[in-house]
């Protein structure tokens, strides 16, 4: 059973929109997470956040992000200042611009979601963009919030589906450079080079899941398998059924056109 989506909106290509879901490509499901307990009575602990001068418990309402200046100097940021210069991309993929995948380096991706249409009506625009930029060896790029970020996010044609890589801001990739300028430019001789080729030929296996194994993980559950017979059978939750959406019939062909003349005139359809 595929797992529900924790996004909708809509996918915009100039003129062409259609309804879209999407969840992580990854999940964490299957980790192994632990709860903090009082070991005399077996409550589970709570946080909370307190003064660090006073010591005593801060309110909700009382509690303010700060943008330090230096120490102990702060400039208070209300959320209203914080959602003023939220973009407007919470529910919409807007695709702006497009660039080969290749121009694209690996270190700028972040985190992977698989895009797919929302309803059988959307499948037509969905499949048009997905396959021209199959055509043209491109990714589309777009802006999205996600995770109460908002977020550069990259889309990337894949088999029948879109994968929406959101990626690293600018600020946050470190230039190889820095940190591989001291290696100097010593050439191995063609000897080492034949006999480490020998050693990667013997060891060289067809990639698979288990080789990212987390043997931790396997010898906890096993210490815990060995507790579970003294812990209470854990309660059942109901599971939410998502809402199916339908939307408007339109012409994806008189789309196109209407958005390939705009773009001939200079004006960018919205």
């Amino acid at each position: 059973m595929a797992p529900r989506s924790f996004w909708k909106g809509y996918l915009k290509l100039s003129l062409v929109t259609c309804q879209v879901a999407m969840v992580p490509a990854t999940s964490d499901r299957d980790k192994l997470r632990f709860h903090t307990l009082n070991r005399a009575t077996g409550n589970r602990v709570e946080s909370r956040y307190v003064d660090a001068v006073t010591g005593k418990p801060v309110r909700e309402q009382d509690e303010v992000k700060g943008y330090p200046l230096g120490e102990d100097r702060f400039v208070l940021m209300e959320d209203e200042e914080l959602e003023a210069v939220a973009l407007e991309s919470t529910r919409t993929i807007d695709i702006q611009m497009f660039v080969p995948r290749d121009s694209i380096g690996w270190i700028w991706l972040d985190k992977p979601h698989y895009l797919s249409p929302d309803d059988k009506v959307a499948e037509e625009a969905f499949s048009v963009i997905r396959d021209a930029m199959a055509a043209t060896r491109t990714v589309g790029i777009s802006r999205l919030v996600l995770y109460r970020r908002e977020r550069s996010v990259m889309l990337e044609p894949r088999g029948k589906g879109i994968v929406v890589w959101t990626l690293h801001y600018g600020d946050e990739v470190r230039h190889a450079e820095d940190y591989f300028s001291g290696i100097d430019g010593h050439k191995p001789a063609r000897e080492e080079i034949a006999l480490i080729g020998r050693l990667i030929k013997e060891r060289t296996r067809d990639w698979g899941p288990d080789m990212v194994g987390d043997p931790v993980r396997k010898k906890l559950k096993a210490i815990i398998a060995a507790k579970k017979k003294k812990a209470p059978p854990p309660k059942a939750k109901p599971q939410e059924k998502p809402q199916a959406k339908s939307g408007n019939v339109v012409s994806i062909m008189d789309a196109l056109r209407r958005s390939v003349e705009a773009e001939k005139r200079g004006k960018r359809p919205r």
